[in-house]
């Protein structure tokens, strides 16, 4: 199988790619802006990578979808500090973009798997997101926060409109608050443009006072990133065909916790590591109004659970790895891996 990614420097194309080329003969190419996340995996011979622009690469992006059996579009953006602050670039990156990929899959007769999110149900009063049926609730204009879940959310309809008029093979997957390594840097949260464990690991050890952002009682439902790749494997191994044509939420319903919580187990877990136990000790939890740490525009969910049924009854996939497990799995990596 011949695969083409976009977007493969970053947080799940790192892990994907890893995965692919140990544990399959699949062949990979690969295509970002970036490559500092790639040096593990440049002299496979069953890998290769083009280092350029999306903006600007149309010729070769439209060559490999061509060649390719299955495409993955994950070029995009995904960290709330970023999409507030540059909507008009998340449109254009999540939405335009990634249609034109669409676009050209449809002309080639190539599959798709889509990254949609768990920010596409918005605002949904559903006690239990299910793909098929929960309504896609986003809150009004003036809240820039919604232009990421919106534009994921075209996207998804787009795809399917191309399934349903030109035959398009996809697949939409949903990831709910994927969490491992690489997921941000410290450099990004040191710009407060961390997602909420990176940062949180950042500030126990720069700050020694984690930020809380609103009431810290919104929950998610966080999902190793070790499982969430095993179930878009899954996915783009595509079994009988069962795949074709589905929207699938991956996610662990189990690890569901606020924001509070989530910031409590780290602290316990940071504790019994070596590197990070002093600063552990002496961290505190400071709570922030959202509009004052992320502006005016901001708005949030206070829940998002995942009903992952569908995964498990049509790929046989369900989520393995507990809350604490995750969390300690990810901290040691930091510790290993970022100068404090």
């Amino acid at each position: 199988m011949k695969i083409f990614i976009t977007g493969i420097n970053g947080f799940i194309g790192t892990h994907l790619l890893e995965n692919i080329l140990k544990k399959t003969d699949w062949q990979v190419s690969g295509f970002d802006i970036k490559s500092d996340n790639l040096t593990p995996y440049l002299g496979n011979e069953r890998f290769k990578f083009m280092q350029n622009d999306i903006f600007k690469s149309d010729e070769y992006l439209e060559k490999e979808v061509a060649d390719a059996d299955v495409v993955l579009p994950l070029a995009g953006i995904a960290k709330p500090a970023y999409y507030i602050k540059k909507p008009v670039w998340t449109f254009e990156i999540d939405f335009e973009q990634n249609l034109k990929m669409v676009r050209m899959c449809a002309k080639h007769g190539t599959r798709i798997i889509f990254p949609s999110t768990s920010e596409v149900y918005g605002m949904c009063g559903d006690g239990e997101l299910k793909e098929d049926e929960s309504p896609l609730v986003t809150g009004p204009i003036v809240k820039m926060r919604w232009i990421y879940s919106c534009s994921k959310q075209m996207m998804d309809r787009m795809i399917m409109a191309y399934g349903q008029e030109y035959g398009l093979r996809y697949t939409i997957f949903r990831p709910f608050n994927w969490v491992g390594p690489r997921l941000d840097t410290f450099k990004d949260a040191e710009n407060h443009e961390a997602r909420s464990v990176t940062q949180m690991i950042y500030d126990i050890v720069h700050r020694h006072k984690i930020t809380i952002v609103g009431n810290g009682e919104q929950r998610r439902s966080f999902t190793w990133i070790g499982d969430g790749v095993e179930g878009l494997m899954a996915v783009i191994e595509n079994k009988d065909n069962r795949a074709d044509c589905e929207t699938f939420n991956i996610g662990a319903p189990q690890n569901n916790y606020s924001i509070k919580e989530l910031a409590e187990i780290l602290l316990e877990e940071a504790k019994k590591i070596k590197k990070f136990a002093a600063d552990a000790e002496a961290t505190v939890l400071d709570v922030i109004p959202a509009a004052v740490y992320y502006g005016k525009s901001y708005d949030d969910t206070m829940n998002r659970l995942p009903s992952v049924r569908k995964m498990e009854l049509k790929l046989g996939w369900k989520p393995k790895t507990d809350m604490r497990d995750m969390l300690r799995m990810t901290l040691e990596w930091y510790a290993n891996c970022e100068e404090k």
